[in-house]
């Protein structure tokens, strides 16, 4: 799984402001801790696929200690930009994995679009033509 630490501070209208050490242009906030925390995850998921889209890294996550909070991405979106870091390293243009998978451009963009829903097996084929598998554990949650 893919956690962010954020870190959520209580503002003087009874909201909460979250910020994020990983991701400084992450801002946002919610009523309670809860939609604080859900917001967070929109926001990182628009700044990632910001970040996709201009073919730019996505920080690694920092090391989350017992006190911090923290967001989790949606598996969904874990895959996709696993996808994308995995693209990145091999070198392999989208073009090139496209041609692979016998599959045109946009698709490969859809694979990578986190409002596209995409279908375990269609990611799979992806990791697979870069040389990778898809592991999944089930976990208790913490």
């Amino acid at each position: 799984m893919i956690r962010y630490r954020v870190k959520l501070t209580p503002d003087d209208n009874g909201t909460f402001l979250v910020t994020a050490p990983d991701f400084p242009d992450v801002i946002t906030f919610g009523d309670t801790r809860e939609k604080a925390l859900h917001y967070a995850i929109g926001a990182f998921r628009e700044m990632i696929a910001g970040r996709i889209h201009y073919k730019e890294p996505i920080p690694e996550p920092s090391k989350i200690r017992a006190k911090d909070d923290f967001i989790t991405l949606p598996l969904q979106t874990e895959m996709k930009v696993r996808l994308y870091q995995s693209l990145n390293e091999s070198g392999i243009k989208k073009s090139d994995l496209a041609r692979k998978l016998g599959l045109h451009r946009q698709e490969i963009d859809r694979l990578l679009d986190f409002k596209q829903s995409t279908s375990i097996g269609k990611l799979e084929s992806a990791f697979a033509a870069l040389g990778k598998q898809l592991k999944i554990e089930v976990a208790d949650t913490p």
